[in-house]
């Protein structure tokens, strides 16, 4: 049996971002805890060159709507990036979980070989077909930002491990 465009991402894309929003509960309950603003969360980083937590987040959100957009040949809806909250970052998150689960197997399948591309400031886009850009560019690019995330909230004390990672 071969597995589908739809099968090999959107139920991944689905369970980190539900995992993602539940590591933001285990934020607030640390930050409540150890009495300070939850916010403070949203300006870390693991190193002064990286995009912080708030970003880290947000571009997850954006790697799996625009994977599983652009691969469908719809459009993904926008989202303005000005959450200053955990609480609107999980309002993110969900909303990014709706649009997700919201396209159909059959927008997906066979869509292997359909043109895709990705818009790129000061440069031409980058040119892949629907398999290599799922596999090869979004999937990467969300784990590396779902990864990011979960680095900077465990290296700043939140309880979380790899269970938390991989979800139940």
């Amino acid at each position: 049996m071969t597995i589908s465009m739809h099968s090999a991402s959107v139920p991944v894309y689905l369970k980190m971002l539900s995992n993602l929003s539940a590591w933001l509960d285990k934020a607030e309950a640390h930050a409540v805890g150890k009495k300070f603003e939850p916010a403070v969360y949203l300006q870390l980083r693991l190193a002064p060159d990286m995009l912080p937590f708030v970003r880290q987040v947000q571009m997850a959100c954006d790697a799996a709507k625009f994977g599983v957009a652009r691969v469908a040949g719809i459009e993904a809806p926008k989202f303005e990036d000005k959450e200053t909250s955990l609480a609107e970052l999980k309002a993110r998150i969900a909303a990014t979980l709706e649009f997700v689960g919201s396209v159909p197997a059959a927008q997906l399948d066979g869509r292997e070989s359909a043109p895709v591309s990705i818009p790129m400031r000061n440069r031409e886009p980058m040119q892949f077909d629907g398999e290599n850009y799922q596999r090869h560019f979004a999937l990467p690019n969300f784990f590396f930002h779902v990864t990011t995330a979960y680095a900077i909230l465990r290296h700043n004390g939140v309880d979380l491990g790899k269970r938390d990672f991989l979800g139940g």
